[in-house]
């Protein structure tokens, strides 16, 4: 279609994603507008906008669409159609708008928009063609606005990756009765324990802390369990976002042992414990394994990458689904981050690109027994422990299918 085209088409899709390199960084966004019916590229645009976040990049590259889609298709039916799932859920007022940066770009996008404007969230495959346009106008190949003719090459470098990297911010909830007396406390099957007035307080430090990443952040995820969502909800109400839950980032089922100290178990259960301790495959009795929960915890992790594709996505979980989490980052095996039979004393910390080690002692849960560790990995969250530092950070890579 060209711009002399006699009819207009009755619907039109517009495609629209914007990134960030560095988050905030140099930043651009990418719209397009198509045929609904056929499919036939209408218009598209690829601009670079200075320095911004990606939810800055992502609502002017929606901006932008609307309009294209005003100016080359007047009169049509919209659908728009993104990879943000943040952008698509407060365009259809599901989620309140509340980072005040946000807010006017939201007022122009919803007053451009048509009465019947629909929005839909695809995955960032099915987003490519804008994914690659603004990749183009972050790297200087700019795109103005305007029409595109029939032998025109179109959109761009299909399937090029997103600048930025999926980054995860791990925070463990508050503490909890059980916490404080170092009880086992599992998932959903437990007693499922509210946050005492200490885990609050320690939620509200962390989210104090967290707020100065302002809207860098897509979504704040939480795992079901209560501590995690009332945490979750204290650190989602200060970076004004909304709560998502995720069951894959609920804390391992420690069935019978739920609510009883290692002592207690130990006395009560020694074989069961100590067969616990000795092997990633054997869960406590009507429990889970850590072989279960990694499965769980990384089939989570999948399912919220491809919600949320180069984003900053803040994860409110728990000690066991965490460092399995940064143990899958860094390649590490399970029990090396500390799962299993050990806990882990940090004496002294040491910086390194990919994270923080430390030298370590290991000491059994239940026998009180000591051992040189020699350099660790860090997987120990901050938040509850050390309210200063009171989260860790790491980007993701993909589960293995």
């Amino acid at each position: 279609m060209t711009a002399a085209s006699e009819a207009a088409p009755d619907a039109v899709v517009v495609e629209a994603d914007g990134g960030s390199r560095g988050n905030p960084g140099p930043a651009g966004y990418g719209a397009l507008v198509r045929d609904a019916a056929t499919g036939e590229l209408i218009a598209e645009a690829a601009v670079a906008i200075g320095e911004a976040t990606n939810n800055v990049a992502e609502y002017a590259g929606l901006i932008a669409g609307l309009r294209l889609a005003l100016d080359h298709a007047p009169g049509a039916r919209i659908e728009v159609r993104m990879d943000s799932k943040l952008v698509v859920e407060q365009m259809k007022g599901a989620w309140k708008v509340k980072h005040p940066g946000l807010q006017p770009l939201h007022a122009e996008a919803r007053d451009l928009a048509p009465a019947g404007t629909t929005y839909t969230w695809i995955p960032r495959a099915e987003n490519a063609d804008a994914d690659a346009l603004a990749n183009r106008a972050m790297d200087g190949d700019e795109v103005a606005p305007g029409p595109v003719g029939s032998a025109a090459d179109g959109a761009s470098d299909e399937g090029a990756d997103r600048a930025a990297d999926e980054e995860s911010v791990l925070v463990r909830h508050g503490v909890t009765k059980h916490t404080s007396a170092k009880k086992f406390s599992g998932g959903l099957g437990g007693d499922n324990p509210p946050l005492s007035e200490e885990g609050l307080a320690q939620a509200r430090a962390a989210a104090d802390w967290l707020a100065g990443l302002g809207d860098r952040v897509d979504t704040v995820v939480a795992s079901p369990v209560r501590r995690t969502r009332e945490t979750a909800e204290v650190v989602a109400d200060a970076l004004g976002l909304p709560v998502e839950v995720e069951p894959g980032f609920a804390e391992m089922e420690f069935g019978d042992w739920d609510g009883l100290t290692f002592a207690e178990v130990a006395e009560q259960d020694p074989e069961g414990l100590d067969a616990w301790l000795g092997s990633l495959d054997v869960p406590p009795p009507g429990g889970e394994s850590f072989r279960e929960v990694e499965k769980r915890v990384l089939g989570g992790l999948g399912r919220v990458l491809e919600q949320h594709p180069g984003r900053t996505v803040v994860v409110v979980s728990h000690v066991t689904p965490i460092k399995t989490l940064v143990a899958h980052t860094m390649g590490a095996p399970l029990d090396l981050a500390g799962l299993g039979q050990r806990r882990v004393v940090l004496p002294r910390r040491q910086g390194t690109r990919r994270g923080a080690w430390l030298d370590a002692a290991l000491q059994h849960p239940a026998t009180g027994k000591w051992r040189d560790a020699g350099p660790r990995p860090l997987v120990e969250p901050a938040g509850v422990h050390d309210p200063a530092v009171p989260s860790a950070s790491c980007r993701s890579p993909r589960p293995r299918a």
